[in-house]
């Protein structure tokens, strides 16, 4: 009799249709194969069902590196359509890390569209998509979205609507977090991999600065100083328009002499510098210096040599001695031939 009952229930059609299972779940596990390198194959999903905020962001975008455990957590709304979330694709992810050869998600319409089917192709990435109603395809992205959620849950009760400002945080403890799966945390390898390759640009640094000093010492010679040395400084001038009836004589190439205070490294010296040239700097480059072979009793006077804090000094136009016209193909342009102050007439320019 029990032997009947317990075959009529188990093909009875109600019971079949009503009866809630208690076996153990079905389907054996089939795991995704490891990925050979990072972000070659990533995972996408959203979380949504959040308070907006202030920017008018109301979900996040998920995207995680399947190898490395590294996650994006991006800012977003669910009103954006598959062209605004191409862009972010592109400057949040394919700018950091390259394009991904794969990329697993569910079949949301953001990327199911026509559009992210021919962005793809053209970036030769293949879609892999989810089983229907079988999140556990992505269950990497799921499990960090609890995290996430986790996360978020106690921002928002602290911080309410302006939980985005929070989010970077949150990326930052979370990808500086053990993986179980790892047995590590991936941030320790990548200071080790970037602390190998700076030694090795510092060494292609040093071989290219010993090159470039070779070449440039061919056309260079040695010249240094002693402390109390008398030097000149050089000078350069700009020439500048201010008013036609100033007089003047030539203008000197170095102003000085001046006497050597301090000897700052090999190249470069402090020097004793009057009151007028309060303004400039007074450590100087040895190119800007000339030994001063026989200090004078006191030092010559500037005479109206009013030098800038970058060691220039105005020349002003004296006269003009000429005039004349240049045609162009489309314009006659006046010209004017200009005596400069401290200039002689044999040394006038042509001026616009």
């Amino acid at each position: 009799m029990k032997c009947a009952v317990a075959e009529y229930v188990a093909i009875c059609d109600t019971c079949e249709r009503v009866k809630a299972k208690h076996q153990r779940p079905v389907g054996l596990l089939q795991p995704l194969k490891v990925p050979e390198w990072k972000w070659e194959e990533i995972t996408m999903d959203f979380i949504v069902g959040l308070l907006r905020t202030q920017k008018g962001y109301n979900s996040i975008w998920v995207v995680v590196d399947r190898l490395t455990k590294v996650a994006h957590f991006i800012p977003v709304n669910t009103t954006y359509s598959g062209v605004k979330l191409a862009e972010l694709y592109i400057s949040r992810i394919v700018c950091l890390h390259g394009v991904p050869k794969r990329i697993i998600s569910d079949r949301g319409s953001q990327f199911t569209s026509r559009f992210w089917e021919q962005l793809h192709d053209s970036l030769d990435t293949k879609f892999r998509f989810s089983i229907a109603y079988h999140p556990q395809t992505d269950g990497q992205t799921e499990r960090t979205n609890q995290i996430l959620e986790d996360m978020l849950r106690a921002c928002v009760i602290q911080y309410g609507t302006s939980w985005d400002k929070y989010l970077p945080y949150a990326k930052f403890s979370y990808n500086n977090s053990y993986q179980a799966s790892e047995k590590q945390v991936f941030g320790p390898d990548t200071i080790q991999d970037a602390e190998q390759q700076l030694r090795i640009v510092q060494k292609n640094l040093r071989v290219a600065q010993s090159r470039q000093r070779s070449y440039a010492d061919v056309r260079r010679r040695d010249l240094s100083f002693k402390v109390d040395d008398h030097v000149y400084l050089k000078v350069s001038t700009m020439k500048g328009i201010r008013r036609f009836n100033m007089k003047g004589k030539p203008a000197p190439r170095y102003i000085g002499p001046f006497k050597i205070l301090e000897k700052k490294c090999e190249v470069a010296y402090r020097l004793e510098l009057p009151p007028s040239l309060s303004g400039v700097h007074d450590v100087f480059h040895v190119s800007q210096l000339k030994k001063c072979l026989r200090v004078p009793e006191e030092q010559a006077p500037l005479e109206g040599l009013e030098v800038q804090e970058d060691l220039t000094y105005t020349e002003h136009p004296v006269k003009i001695l000429d005039t004349s016209e240049r045609s162009t193909r489309n314009k006659r342009i006046k010209m004017c031939r200009v005596q400069w102050s401290h200039h002689t007439e044999a040394k006038a320019t042509w001026e616009r």
